[in-house]
């Protein structure tokens, strides 16, 4: 089980997670700065692949290997390639929280020999060294995917299952991430153009999962974010392929499938706290998300 590190400097503090199993790093940080400023991060010698995943806050970075600048705002994912690594990251917000995967080139490789076309390619690029990014469109960090880092970030595995835990949650979060990329690239034109209005999509996001129990109705939250219903529907949508009423259901219930893994409390008394009227509105709520009652998932995980 990793243990958690903070470390201090001029520029801030920034405390993390780090796990290693079977050659491959995974990583969670969350950054807090007290200036906005920028850093370089590099390593050399290893040919390796990274998964990365920003979950809060904004930053621009040059990829030197690849020539090519990034401009991301919280909320994104991609997997990219390089013999040697050296990105030069300008933070726009004083908080940064992001989750990472390092596979080694072998182990991915095996991973996506029976892979997606577009992943499958980019492993083509790997294979002759080219340095690559698996898609210029980065992908959405969907309920899916803040699902699976949750876990990882608070597994309870110790000894022998960790490793078995997290290798899993590594193929599972290669997996999403990929495709939501691949659902980012076929999008045909974004409605959402403005990086000022895809930040406050990514404000209604957080006010949502910090509200789960008894969300604002659309009106405030337009009011609250600045933006009016139409397109507070539609950029969401952009963003995270679903509807905010969708995606609400969807964080309840992953929610509280945790709940009934990690604690002993009733399934009525957690479908009362997310919001539901009734046990049995939550208990067929969850049967069809997940193809199982609530208490067939607390006796077979």
């Amino acid at each position: 089980m990793s243990t958690p590190q903070r470390t201090s400097t001029n520029e801030g503090t920034r405390d993390s997670l780090l796990w290693e199993f079977d050659g491959i790093r995974m990583g969670h940080a969350v950054s807090a700065f007290n200036n906005l400023t920028h850093f370089t991060a590099k390593g050399a010698g290893k040919e390796l692949v990274r998964l990365h995943i920003g979950l809060k806050g904004n930053y621009s970075f040059r990829y030197h290997q690849l020539d090519t600048d990034y401009h991301l705002i919280g909320g994104h994912a991609n997997i990219l390639y390089s013999k040697d690594f050296e990105m030069t990251v300008e933070n726009r917000t004083l908080t940064l929280e992001t989750f990472g995967i390092q596979f080694p080139k072998d182990t991915f490789l095996r991973f996506t020999q029976n892979a997606s076309d577009g992943l499958k390619r980019f492993a083509d690029q790997i294979e002759s060294g080219t340095p690559a990014i698996l898609s210029e469109e980065w992908g959405a960090v969907d309920p899916a995917i803040q699902q699976v880092v949750y876990q990882v970030v608070n597994n309870p595995y110790k000894g022998d299952l960790e490793p078995i835990f997290l290798l899993s949650k590594s193929v599972e979060l290669l997996v999403l991430c990929a495709e939501s990329c691949r659902r980012t690239a076929e999008k045909k034109q974004a409605f959402l153009t403005s990086p000022a209005d895809k930040e406050k999509i990514l404000a209604v996001r957080d006010l949502i999962n910090e509200k789960l129990e008894s969300p604002p109705n659309l009106t405030t939250i337009s009011r609250t974010v600045g933006l009016n219903e139409y397109k507070l529907k539609r950029g969401f949508r952009q963003v995270f392929n679903n509807t905010v009423f969708g995606y609400l259901s969807e964080q309840r219930l992953l929610l509280a499938r945790q709940y009934l893994l990690d604690t002993r409390r009733t399934a009525a008394d957690i479908g009362y706290q997310l919001g539901y009227s009734t046990p049995q509105h939550f208990n067929n709520a969850f049967k069809k998300r997940f193809g199982s009652t609530p208490d067939a998932v607390r006796k077979n995980p």
